[in-house]
């Protein structure tokens, strides 16, 4: 059962209705295949007509979406021969981020991405994507790794942030994020991130400092929460949605300013509404990326990804 947002209520009356008439149909001889059939035509047309015109503030809700596929949804369905590997090799294992070496489409690849979870139990158990040290430290391991073995690296961000408490302060949560973008801006093997969902502050910036950029296209990404940037600037979370809009944090504003490559499309409705339509779009984005930046020498992946941080601030960002 799909979980409807405050703004797709129309349409959730309209589905709801649906599936009465099917009940109904399916419990006699009555035959409303034709009344059915109009109202799903009704939904698409409303579906279309309101993912049209999004706000931003409904961005943000389509990205946070409880049912939106997480990183280990992708991982199953594209990844072959998954190994995982875990621990920093310093403190502990850190199940928000998850890492390990597989097979995409015959090459083999380095997959770390944050994963939100998708029940109570499995967000409690990834502290609902949110890393402490530890988690980037592995995340730093993993892509040096990689560069050892001259295995391409590829990162799913999805993350409210960076976990903000005592004890990942304790352990020096800032050093181990800044160490992460340092080592992304360093290693010398294609290096692809992807956008899934909430791309937050330096949580997601992390392991995001690629050559090549994705979002899918209802993703966000920015330095702080629409939230915590309403509190700060109007001293009340309640402007939410005019912080949003101030933001710039969709995928197309994003792409406007050239802080990411390109915006993989979704299904109508949203990635939850069909993962297998969005696990195909990312599957193709990747294997064109891949392709490409594996012609490329080491040195000079290298120098085109610091090159490209660089060059941002030129943009008047």
């Amino acid at each position: 059962m799909i979980k409807f947002l405050d703004f797709e209520k129309p349409v959730a009356e309209l589905e709801s209705k649906i599936e009465e008439l099917r009940h109904l149909s399916n419990s006699g001889d009555i035959n409303i295949a034709e009344e059915v059939t109009r109202l799903q035509t009704k939904v698409d047309r409303l579906l279309r007509q309101t993912y049209t015109n999004l706000t931003a503030w409904q961005k943000v809700q389509i990205a946070r979406h409880p049912d939106r596929p997480k990183f280990l949804d992708y991982l199953s369905g594209m990844i072959e021969d998954f190994v995982p590997l875990a621990g920093d090799r310093l403190f502990a294992e850190d199940h928000a981020i998850v890492g390990g070496i597989g097979s995409l489409s015959g090459h083999t690849v380095m997959l770390i991405g944050q994963q939100k979870g998708n029940d109570t139990e499995s967000r409690i158990k990834h502290n609902f994507g949110m890393a402490k040290p530890e988690g980037y430290r592995k995340a730093n391991r993993l892509m040096k790794l990689a560069e050892k073995f001259k295995i391409p690296v590829i990162t799913f961000v999805d993350t409210a942030g960076a976990y903000p408490g005592i004890e990942a302060e304790e352990r020096g949560q800032a050093e181990a994020i800044a160490s992460c973008i340092e080592t992304c801006l360093k290693i010398k093997v294609p290096l692809i991130s992807i956008v899934i969902g909430e791309g937050g502050s330096g949580g997601a910036i992390a392991i995001a400092a690629a050559n090549t950029i994705f979002m899918l296209e209802h993703s966000i990404y920015s330095v702080i929460s629409p939230e915590g940037c309403a509190s700060i600037l109007w001293r009340s979370s309640t402007k939410a949605a005019e912080a949003a809009e101030a933001q710039r944090l969709t995928a197309q504003d994003l792409l406007k300013l050239g802080v990411i490559d390109e915006i993989i499309p979704e299904p109508l409705g949203g990635a939850h509404r069909q993962q297998q339509a969005v696990l195909a779009n990312i599957k193709i984005a990747l294997e064109k990326s891949l392709t490409s930046l594996m012609k490329i020498e080491g040195n000079k992946l290298q120098h085109m990804r610091r090159e490209k941080f660089l060059n941002m601030g030129s943009l008047g960002l």
